[in-house]
């Protein structure tokens, strides 16, 4: 979904992944801090992981304005977003680590091509389903619609 004000759509595409980088960091700092029997900055860590995400989400909804989304829309970019990730991010992350001899890196990008297959795929499932509910939604609704437009002639023939 590109817009005209490119530039800006890219500042709050960058911006949205600053805060949801910073949200998920400081949940995992706070675990950090709770292991080492730290309450305190553990859950400084998390009120400020929830301010955050609230930032994040106020970009998503300059990024994704309400009244142009629906959960097909929404389906279709979290597919397109988990395919990009294994066809093209993960393999080209994976190729560095292996030049670089990083066999940890490695392990954990195979992971997550195998997850980001399994994530499209479930939002994949999810979009046919919803396409089917959605065409048996339209028969039904077009049998009422005939089924009173059939009434609507009945009165007006009777009624001339």
């Amino acid at each position: 979904m590109k817009r005209p004000e490119i530039k800006t759509y890219q500042n709050l595409e960058a911006a949205f992944a600053g805060e949801s980088m910073a949200h998920a960091k400081y949940r995992y700092f706070a675990k950090l801090a709770r292991v080492a029997g730290d309450e305190v900055t553990a859950k400084a860590f998390e009120e400020t992981a929830e301010q955050e995400i609230m930032h994040a989400f106020g970009h998503l909804d300059l990024l994704y304005p309400v009244a142009e989304m629906t959960p097909a829309k929404a389906l279709q970019i979290a597919i397109e977003g988990e395919t990009y990730e294994y066809s093209e991010m993960y393999p080209s992350f994976k190729k560095t680590a292996i030049e670089e001899g990083n066999v940890a890196a490695v392990a954990e990008i195979d992971e997550q091509i195998e997850e980001s297959k399994v994530h499209a795929a479930q939002f994949a499932a999810v979009l046919e389903k919803a396409a089917k509910r959605f065409n048996a939604l339209a028969k039904v609704e077009e049998r009422h619609a005939n089924h009173y437009q059939q009434v609507l002639n009945k009165i007006t023939a009777q009624a001339f």
